[in-house]
């Protein structure tokens, strides 16, 4: 009799048999996808096409290469629901099935059902809302208390548990109002939690005793509203839902380092002076270096343009995938004179990108891409195009063939290039190798024109190295 297990079970691809195995799993934030994953993902992508079919939009989906007495089998899962359902042949069911009819989660989505039809048909009082609060309230915690997560040691946490220890996560109508914190003391989970790719996949491996070797999460269809994807294209795991999920779930298992930290320490090494005195220095940053210090133990440009100028602080900043010029000032007067250039966006900037694949025959060869920019707050630092509550971001471009751009930001939104380039209503092609908006990037901060503390105007440029 075959098992589940089997079914789900996909043998590796004919052609990756002789590909050897990763040494550690994959770290599911940054990472290039290995060969067995990209095989097993394009042996699968017909399939997901087909249930797509029954989508308005596009879907992630993700596969995790799995060994079992010796052998190597792939397992693909896609997110939250496909085509109303959560189950489908073949793709690892969900860690807890909310839809399983005559559930308590069924039996009380009914009654807030009948409750919101109440209220809608003219019943409207405070007891039947707040009943309808307390009851919306309390079914949603005991539904993420059914989502117990397993790691590699056997050990299981709920939800609740998981992001009790997080920073708690701001309403959309906090966030819009600036608010660094909730004032809400309850725990909130971001809605969907658990039901990722990522997570689906090691649950499924651990109990079915398993053993995870690497994995990849790829967009299919076209993009959301909200956000950017790319049909075809790898990801990184999503850091509001998934972050705080996987630290508990890869714990006991051989875990890539993160990539950027041997990267960052590599690059760090490659910054150059291209002017100092004793009020400004103007410094060369290579891609991979973090232009500020993170959370993560990585060395950052400011660090060692420190250790040489203790009192420095950068004026602007680029992204860690950008290289390029990054003004410094080494006193507090020259910080207020330079950084009221950037404020008044009186300093010319010029970037120079390669895109990832040719723009639109009918694209204008120059012109102005204005779209309003928003960080993300359930999955940072992703920014999304938002027109209600977004700031400002101008860019002024110029295309010097069909793939290579050069772009002067009038604004200096967090990643207002990346956006402008992916963006459909942008160049509706990414930046080639951004691992957030396309696939992991190459631009160039190649000059910068601005006034010297001392009045005289500095013009310097970069050739990428």
């Amino acid at each position: 009799m075959m098992h589940q297990s089997d079914i789900l079970l996909h043998p590796i691809p004919k052609a990756t048999y002789t590909t050897a195995s990763p040494r550690l799993f994959t770290y599911p934030f940054r990472y290039v996808p290995h060969p067995l994953c990209v095989a097993a993902a394009e042996e699968i992508t017909p399939t997901c096409r087909k249930l797509l079919k029954e989508e308005k939009g596009g879907k992630m989906f993700g596969v995790m290469i799995v060994e079992k007495d010796g052998e190597r089998y792939y397992l693909a899962a896609f997110s939250g629901m496909l085509g109303g359902t959560y189950l489908h042949d073949g793709f690892v069911p969900p860690v807890f099935n909310l839809q399983q009819p005559g559930s308590y989660f069924k039996q009380e989505e009914a009654v807030i059902t009948a409750l919101n039809r109440r209220i809608r048909e003219g019943e409207d009082t405070d007891e039947l809302r707040n009943e309808r609060r307390q009851r919306s309230i309390a079914l949603q915690q005991w539904l993420f208390e059914q989502f117990e997560m397993l790691d590699a040691e056997g050990s299981r946490r709920n939800l609740v548990d998981i992001f009790a220890e997080q920073p708690q996560i701001l309403t959309a109508e906090e966030y819009f109002n600036g608010r660094r914190q909730s004032a809400d003391t309850q725990v909130r989970i971001p809605s969907g939690a658990g039901e990722c790719c990522a997570p689906k996949l090691l649950q499924y491996a651990y109990l079915h005793n398993l053993k995870p070797l690497c994995m990849a999460e790829f967009w299919l269809g076209p993009s959301p509203k909200d956000e950017l994807r790319i049909d075809g294209n790898y990801y990184p795991a999503c850091s509001s839902k998934c972050k705080p999920i996987l630290a508990h779930m890869l714990q006991g298992l051989a875990v890539e380092e993160n990539p950027m930290l041997s990267i960052a320490r590599q690059k760090a090494l490659e910054v150059e002076y291209l002017m100092e005195d004793e009020e400004m220095a103007v410094v060369y940053k290579p891609e991979g270096l973090p232009t500020t210090p993170g959370k993560e133990d990585m060395p950052s440009l400011l660090d060692i343009v420190r250790q040489k100028y203790p009192t420095a602080v950068n004026v602007h900043r680029l992204d860690m995938d950008t290289s390029g010029l990054v003004v410094f000032a080494l006193n507090d007067e020259s910080y207020q004179f330079l950084q009221q250039q950037f404020i008044r966006q009186q300093v010319k900037k010029t970037y120079t990108a390669e895109l990832e694949h040719p723009v639109a025959a009918d694209l204008p060869r120059r012109g102005t891409i204005s779209l309003p920019l928003l960080p993300d707050p359930y999955d940072r630092p992703r920014q999304t195009v938002n027109y209600e509550h977004g700031k400002r971001a101008v860019t002024q471009y110029e295309m010097v063939d069909d793939i290579h751009v050069i772009f002067h930001p009038q604004t200096g939104r967090t990643h207002q290039l990346r956006v402008h380039a992916a963006h459909p209503d942008g160049l509706n092609s990414p930046i080639k190798g951004d691992a957030l908006y396309g696939t992991a990037a190459d631009r160039h901060a190649e000059g910068i024109e601005l006034l010297h503390p001392n009045g005289k105007p500095i013009t310097l440029t970069a050739k990428k190295k």
